[in-house]
């Protein structure tokens, strides 16, 4: 199946739309993980194994596997999920963006050497930097749009044409990337009104939602905002909530809890 389909039939089967986020940080991790070679993956299987059934998606951020040179221990996380897990889609969070021959060596790291299922892009060189992604047909192409951060109004609030700049991304992308049905759109929970926006704008489109949980986004105003009317069309993304909800060996449980406690927070706005 494809990346988009895949996702419907985990909103379904799980009745969820929490994605969960991998950004392991070994100096936070258990102590009986620290010093071990492989602590990154095996910290985050066991999250993954732990809340599998109740996420519509994992999201690792890359950086956090490069900076400790665990690239390795990335693609054996990706290939735990997909075999262990299967039918859940694994968004590689690394927010690419470069033109031409380069974006097609970003496409292949994140989808032939990681198995990706999706990939986070930077749209802001252009729909060249975008459309080498698009070569594999089932994969999804996540596009920055209204991010979570302050900062981000610096630039996606600029007037152009008589409106902000996140709306001509959302409409360009709805109007005419998305062509192939691959997109989405990364839109923070930080910001409801915005959010609502792109959802006018978008139609039912996905949308990976960041910033709730320790970045404080409110999850009533963020389903409210963002629902399609299906009840769906979400992947509300929590990580260090749900990652180092416990700091002993009972992490993984403690990480199912506050992820069951978000699931079913998200579901009561639902419908």
């Amino acid at each position: 199946m494809d990346f988009s389909t895949t996702l419907q039939a985990a909103w379904a089967r799980n009745d969820s739309l929490l994605c969960v986020g991998l950004d392991p940080d070994p100096a936070k991790f258990p102590a009986a993980l620290k010093g071990r070679g492989d602590a990154i993956l095996e910290f985050c299987k066991s999250i993954a194994d732990a809340t599998a059934d109740l996420a519509c998606a994992f999201k690792p951020q890359i950086a956090y596997f490069a900076s400790n040179r665990a690239e390795d221990q990335l693609e054996a996380l990706i290939r735990h999920i997909h075999d262990k897990h299967p039918g859940i889609p694994v968004i590689l969070d690394a927010k690419r963006g470069d033109i031409g021959a380069t974006a097609e060596q970003y496409a292949r790291e994140a989808f032939e050497r990681y198995g990706a299922d999706a990939l986070t892009v930077n749209p802001y060189m252009g729909f060249d930097s975008v459309e080498p992604y698009f070569a594999w047909k089932d994969r999804g192409v996540i596009i920055l749009c209204r991010t979570s951060n302050p900062g981000g109004s610096d630039l996606q609030f600029l007037e152009t044409g008589g409106r902000k700049l996140y709306q001509h991304v959302a409409e360009l992308v709805a109007t005419k990337w998305n062509a192939g049905g691959q997109c989405a759109l990364v839109v923070g929970a930080t910001f409801p009104a915005e959010l609502a926006e792109v959802r006018r704008l978008v139609g039912d489109m996905p949308l990976l939602v960041p910033g709730i949980g320790a970045q404080g986004g409110d999850i009533a105003a963020t389903v409210s905002a963002g629902r399609t009317a299906s009840g769906t069309g979400l992947m509300i993304n929590s990580s260090r909530a749900i990652l180092y909800a416990g700091k002993d060996e009972n992490f993984a449980a403690a990480a199912r809890r506050v992820a069951l406690e978000t699931r079913d927070a998200i579901n009561r706005f639902r419908r």
